[in-house]
């Protein structure tokens, strides 16, 4: 791709939604009618798709709670080719404090899968080496009998062609390690790799899940494995807002896992070593490496790669820094680098004009699904809560004698009432998924708190949703080019089921 066509497919997403937030505001003065009556169908579109999805959140929430009281590993030793399992964990860490590490890797020894057919990957940062070193040596020895290898790596700084971030640490950690594997025998084809953030802590049947499904599925080098995303280490300690925003990320990637045919990788999860090893591992030069990985997968095999779900859950931190207020910075940082996923567009199109073998409705499906994602996600929330009442506000007075101005305010008033289906429907999956209340937490109100919280949905929906992806778009736009930034946190209590 030339440079110019790079550049014109980069300004794009920013340019639609700009001309679209633009559109609406102007419309309100000059074609107030217009207006109107395009918030009435936008709004109506968007009551059907949070109808829509409700179903899908309510049977991958019924497949959560079937599966955490499954005994996956029974299930997972009674099948052929269960013995030649292997399971490759990378830990890439930059600045994590020792306890941190210790729990995921405390997790990963209790859980029902046997440790000692685990390899883990502690990847560090030479930016990070003195603190990493002093990790690597408190660890290591500490933990090296409890899994079949337990091996170090440290991710030099200032390479060419790459940046500093995930990406970067885990293609290299995997340069380092995988050519030791494939000489000892290791059959890449019954390896499974996970790509996990260093404060994952992994519910007790996760792996044997993920054996079991992996043993079960067609042609299973050909898909990655996508758990349940919660944030519940320290979900009690987080702000309202903090938790609003991961649990509205949960139910979102619940409603994909219940249609996997059009999701991509996201935070923690699994693929084969095989896919990895085909694709030339992790890019090194991008932000959204979970969902590039997936990317460079379809890619690779001509659109025959997919998602295949595991509906059991992985818990991590959310972003937590001792202060309220710099919480809620270092949470919208968090979602504007998610929000960066917009980075995929250039590299689908050019990726997919060199692939005249992949069918072209799966190169249009997955275009338009990424389109569509991001231009709602820096759209909705302004035309729902701002824009769709401004000409009301602005319009000349000749145009508010008109039937069709003094019905709209009720009719979307009915409108938003309705849509508020889902928000009690997300508040009670909310309370089935918190873990065990702390202490210290106060008894009388802790989860009144937690149901009331949902009233900032509005807010939430706009400053950590609209915002930062138009943030992460109008970078894109100008070439403003964002590097990986790693979320503060600070685990308080282990997720437990």
């Amino acid at each position: 791709m030339k440079h110019w066509e790079k550049r014109a497919v980069e300004i794009f997403p920013g340019a639609l939604v700009y001309t679209t937030l633009i559109g609406a505001i102007v419309l309100s003065f000059i074609r107030p009618l217009w207006m109107v009556y395009f918030i009435i169908v936008f709004d109506l579109y968007w009551l059907l798709r949070i109808l829509y999805f409700i179903p899908f959140l309510l049977v991958s929430w019924s497949r959560y709670r079937k599966a955490i009281r499954r005994d996956w590993q029974a299930d997972a030793e009674r099948l052929p080719g269960y013995d030649k399992i292997c399971h490759l964990i990378f830990l890439p860490t930059y600045k994590e404090d020792a306890n941190v590490i210790r729990d995921t890797l405390e997790s990963l020894d209790a859980c029902a899968y046997p440790s000692k057919r685990m390899v883990i990957v502690l990847a560090g940062e030479e930016r990070d080496q003195d603190n990493f070193r002093k990790i690597a040596e408190e660890l290591a020895p500490a933990f090296a009998d409890h899994f079949a290898e337990l091996l170090v790596t440290l991710h030099p700084k200032n390479l060419p062609d790459e940046i500093p971030g995930k990406g970067s640490n885990l293609n290299w950690a995997a340069n380092q390690i995988v050519p030791g594997l494939l000489e000892d025998g290791y059959d890449p084809d019954y390896v499974i790799v996970s790509s996990f953030d260093v404060d994952t802590i992994v519910h007790l049947q996760y792996f044997s899940c993920l054996s079991y499904r992996y043993l079960t599925v067609p042609e299973p080098t050909r898909s990655s494995y996508q758990p349940v995303a919660l944030y519940n280490n320290n979900l009690w300690e987080s702000p309202a807002a903090v938790r609003v925003a991961m649990f509205g990320t949960t139910f979102w990637l619940m409603t994909e896992l219940a249609r996997p045919e059009g999701m991509m990788t996201f935070s923690s999860h699994s693929m084969s070593l095989r896919m990895l090893i085909d694709v030339g591992y992790w890019q090194k030069d991008i932000v959204s490496e979970d969902s590039r990985i997936f990317l460079q997968g379809l890619v690779h095999y001509d659109g025959h790669y997919r998602v295949t779900p595991i509906h059991l859950p992985v818990s991590m931190d959310t972003v937590m820094t001792g202060s309220y207020g710099k919480a809620l910075i270092a949470l919208y940082k968090q979602l504007r680098r998610w929000a960066w996923g917009v980075e995929n567009l250039p590299y689908m199109v050019e990726a997919f004009r060199g692939r005249p073998n992949m069918p072209r409705g799966v190169k249009f499906a997955w275009l338009f699904k990424q389109m569509e994602g991001m231009f709602t996600w820096a759209t909705a929330p302004f035309l729902i809560f701002i824009l769709g009442y401004l000409p009301f506000w602005v319009a000349p007075e000749r145009f508010r004698n008109f039937a069709v101005f003094q019905n709209t305010p009720f009719t979307l008033q009915w409108l938003m009432r309705f849509a508020m289906i889902g928000l009690f429907v997300s508040a009670g999956l909310a309370l089935t998924l918190l873990p065990p209340r702390p202490a210290h937490y106060p008894r009388p109100y802790a989860y009144a708190i937690v149901v009331l919280q949902w009233a900032l949905l509005p807010v939430t929906f706009i400053v950590f949703g609209a915002v930062p992806a138009l943030d992460a778009q109008t970078r894109l736009m100008f070439g403003k080019y964002l590097g990986f930034n790693v979320s503060p946190k600070r685990k308080k209590e282990l997720f437990k089921t």
